[in-house]
């Protein structure tokens, strides 16, 4: 302790004049005041010291700003909630900068307080920056000037006091009190008033003029007692009784009470106490009401009414136990174990057994052995609330054999409640119908398989007849040394066996089991390159447009199956305007949306082909079995009746759908709408492009190993030959096992060919996938003579895959030999 400090005062003589600031003082004396323009505080001025000590030391929140030019900023330990983050390094700062963010509203304010004219302000409104909290703030404060030993002006005294909090509690108050009134005054189905503390009437609802009849300025002001009836009031009843009562928490008031105009009216309700206002004070209460007098009214009509529930209960009891006694249905009233506590007579009727027989007994021992399982877990189920609208099973009869029984079940009173029904005889009807039903179908379905094979066997023994006529006097001619009509000969052969080819892929496409090798297609660019042949095709006599949509969107089609479905088209047409007439092909962009009538497609986007001509059309009955399979309207001879079936069923395989419209002697359009391909792929939609021609099938690819796997002897030789001929190298595999292991060995293959169908095991599309495995850049050539879909994908291919329809003459097959060589 240094001599002039004092145990009272630890503080240096030179800055007592600090003493009793607490944590301000220690603010003061925390900062470094020896560049501060005021310097040390020991060498302040006797006027600074003096005004300091008195801030300092008030209980109120105050401020010093020294100097009239700088305004130093001094404040008290109470004033340092209102200063937020400025707190640290406000102490000694200057004004503006501590305040900066509210200058323009501070500086006329000490303007006026420096020439004299301070004011004293009560809740003003002031902005400041949100780094202390919100920003929009008020404040009591006043402004008085401070003058030096001189009597000149120093600095000034702010008292200042921030108010915001009970502003805005005060707004909300008034908020609050505004809202009440608005409830209070515009509701109308309630009784709603308030009271002041002491019990008199300060609002008066709508509802409450409604109910009680005193108009808001009749009723306002006067006591709350007014509407107590005479009774009540001889009885003591009293106002500062019920608003006590209300004060502790609430009070219930359900009563009768008087109206205006004397009449009585009983009110259920309850009085509350008001919220406080922003000091805490009591403001009065508020009664909410309700009009029961009717409900009071009917009160007397429900007691009559139970009375007279009671005796129809009796009545219904006895209902209940007659239906109980005459139901023709089996009821049961049982554990959830399965103990019988109840049955009808009708159990005897229908399974044989009596009352005496079934009750304390477990009915599952009853039902067929078959059910007992899932009977047992159903009587668990009712026993954890579950309930069965229709359960069946068989229950045993008295006399051993088994009727069939469908209940319908639930839970009562920890019971099972249940009700059966014997459908034995129901049951044997159903079964003796489907199997009614079972026969029509197998017959219909030979009268269908009849008509098909007899289509099929007409077709087939007429092109059997061209391949066997052209073989048997082909083989004459050259037992007879006749060399010089052979070539007829083979050409009759071969052309027949074509159009049997063309026959068995007409049934795969009716069938939508062909397979198909889809590519992205633009559909225009599809009909434009077919014109020329169509036009060829249709002749003079009929007049061809096309009219394409622009920007078709991309499908994804075998090119070369829409092609052909295009091409027989207008061959329909043209055979339906034998006079001459019109064909118009057109192409669009078509959305389909949900539900939209004539559609069988789901919601989506298609593209549109059209043909439509102006021949004879078809009647509806014609249009129904247009697509059947060798069903035709041509003479015999002129067509297979195939065509439309194949062209419906690629459309379908491809996930489109084919739509007829046709009036008789006017016309007909046939309309295919294709799925939009929507992908990486539909950015290269191109239309198949044909196989080289023979001459353009360079042997170039010559010396290539292709391995080929066929079970077939005849067929394998038979491909192995025209191979080899050609300049390549063949490895034969007369199974999938074996070819795939000869793919797993360091051979050099190039291409791969093999049946789809192969024995052993492993199909062609599992030998090429195995293949893959190993070679990974592996060429493959699916060869097929039945629609294997499943072996090559579900129709879809993949890249550097492709495939071939048996039977295939042998210049084809060396054209897509060459042509995936070159690839």
């Amino acid at each position: 302790m240094t001599p002039d400090q004092t145990p009272t005062n630890p503080l240096p003589r030179a800055l007592r004049f600090l003493a009793g600031g607490g944590a301000a003082t220690a603010l003061i004396l925390a900062r470094d005041w020896s560049e501060h323009p005021l310097g040390p505080p020991e060498h302040w001025p006797t006027s600074l010291k003096t005004a300091l000590s008195l801030i300092l030391n008030s209980p109120e929140s105050m401020i010093l700003c020294w100097d009239r030019d700088d305004l130093f900023f001094f404040f008290n330990e109470t004033y340092f909630p209102l200063l937020g983050p400025r707190l640290d390094w406000a102490m000694g700062a200057r004004f503006d900068q501590v305040w900066a963010d509210a200058l323009d509203q501070a500086m006329p304010i000490v303007r006026d307080a420096f020439d004299g004219r301070s004011q004293r302000f009560t809740d003003l409104p002031w902005k400041l920056d949100t780094d202390r909290g919100a920003a929009d703030t008020w404040w009591t404060f006043s402004y008085s000037r401070v003058l030096d030993d001189a009597g000149e002006i120093a600095g000034l005294f702010i008292f200042t006091n921030e108010t915001t909090t009970r502003v805005l509690a005060d707004a909300a108050l008034r908020e609050s009190e505004e809202r009440l009134r608005l409830v209070i005054e515009s509701a109308t189905d309630h009784v709603i008033f308030t009271t002041d503390p002491g019990g008199v009437i300060t609002s008066w609802s709508a509802g409450a003029q409604a109910v009680l009849g005193w108009t808001p300025a009749e009723a306002i002001g006067q006591p709350m007692s007014m509407i107590f009836t005479p009774e009540d009031r001889a009885a003591g009843a009293d106002v500062r009784e019920l608003i006590g009562a209300a004060r502790d928490g609430g009070a219930a008031d359900e009563r009768w009470q008087v109206r205006r105009d004397g009449s009585r009216v009983y009110l259920n309700g309850s009085v509350h106490p008001l919220p406080a206002d922003a000091q805490g004070k009591e403001r009065g209460f508020i009664k909410i009401a309700r009009d029961e007098t009717q409900r009071r009214a009917a009160r007397k009509q429900l007691e009559e009414l139970a009375q007279t529930l009671e005796r129809q209960v009796a009545e219904r009891t006895a209902d209940r136990n007659r239906l109980w006694q005459l139901s023709s249905d089996l009821m049961l009233v049982a554990r959830v174990d399965g103990t019988i506590e109840a049955v009808n007579p009708a159990w005897t009727r229908v399974l044989g057994w009596s009352e005496a027989d079934l009750l304390g007994q477990n009915f599952l021992p009853l039902t067929h052995p078959d059910d007992l399982e899932r009977t047992a877990a159903a009587a668990a189920g009712i026993g954890a609330g579950e309930a069965y609208t229709r359960f069946e099973n068989r229950y045993r009869h008295k006399d051993g054999s088994y009727r069939t029984i469908v209940w319908a079940a639930g839970p009562g009173d920890g019971l099972i409640i249940a009700v059966g029904r014997d459908a034995t005889e129901e049951r044997a009807q159903a079964q003796a119908l489907a199997a009614t039903e079972g026969q029509l179908r197998q017959a219909q379905k030979m009268e269908a398989v009849g008509q098909l094979t007899g289509g099929l066997a007409h077709d087939f023994n007429n092109l059997l007849t061209a391949v066997n006529g052209g073989l048997e006097l082909l083989e004459h001619r050259i037992n007879a040394g006749q060399y010089d009509k052979l070539d007829r000969y083979m050409t009759m052969a071969r052309t027949g066996a074509q159009r049997a080819a063309a026959l068995t892929q007409r049934l795969l496409a009716f069938s939508r089991r062909q397979t198909l090798a889809p590519t992205a297609t633009d559909t225009g660019v599809l009909v434009a390159g077919m014109i020329d042949i169509i036009d060829r095709t249709l002749g003079p006599e009929i007049e061809l447009s096309v009219e394409t949509g622009r920007e078709l969107w991309p499908v994804l089609v075998d090119a070369p199956q829409l092609e052909n479905a295009l091409l027989n088209l207008c061959i329909n047409a043209r055979d339906a305007m034998p006079d001459g007439g019109r064909l118009a092909i057109a192409t669009e962009n078509v959305v389909v949306a949900a539900g939209t009538p004539g559609h069988d497609l789901p919601a989506g986007e298609y593209v549109a082909l059209h043909v439509t001509d102006t021949g004879t059309g078809m009647s509806s009955e014609v249009i129904e079995r247009v697509f059947d399979p060798f069903f035709t309207t041509k003479p015999i001879g002129e067509g297979t009746g195939l065509g439309l079936s194949m062209i419906y069923g690629f459309v379908r395989q491809s996930g489109g759908q084919v739509q007829v419209r046709s009036v008789v002697d006017e016309g007909t359009t046939m309309s295919l709408f294709l799925p939009r391909l929507v992908g990486p792929q539909a950015t290269h939609a191109l239309p198949s492009s044909p196989m080289p021609r023979a001459d353009e099938a360079t042997l170039e690819e010559a010396g290539r190993t292709i391995l080929l796997v066929e079970d077939e002897v005849a067929i394998r030789d038979l491909v192995s030959d025209v191979l080899i001929d050609a300049g390549y190298r063949v490895v034969t595999a007369p199974n999938g096992p074996r070819g795939v292991a000869i793919l797993q060995t360091a051979a050099s293959i190039d291409l791969l060919i093999t049946d789809v169908g192969l024995p052993g095991g492993l199909n062609g599309r599992q030998v090429a996938d195995a293949g893959r495995s190993v070679r990974p850049s592996l060429r493959v050539l699916f060869v097929t003579g039945y629609a294997a879909n499943a072996a090559v994908g579900a129709g879809q291919l993949e890249h550097g895959m492709t495939v071939m329809t048996k039977p295939f003459d042998t210049q084809q097959l060396k054209r897509r030999v060459a042509e995936m060589l070159a690839d």
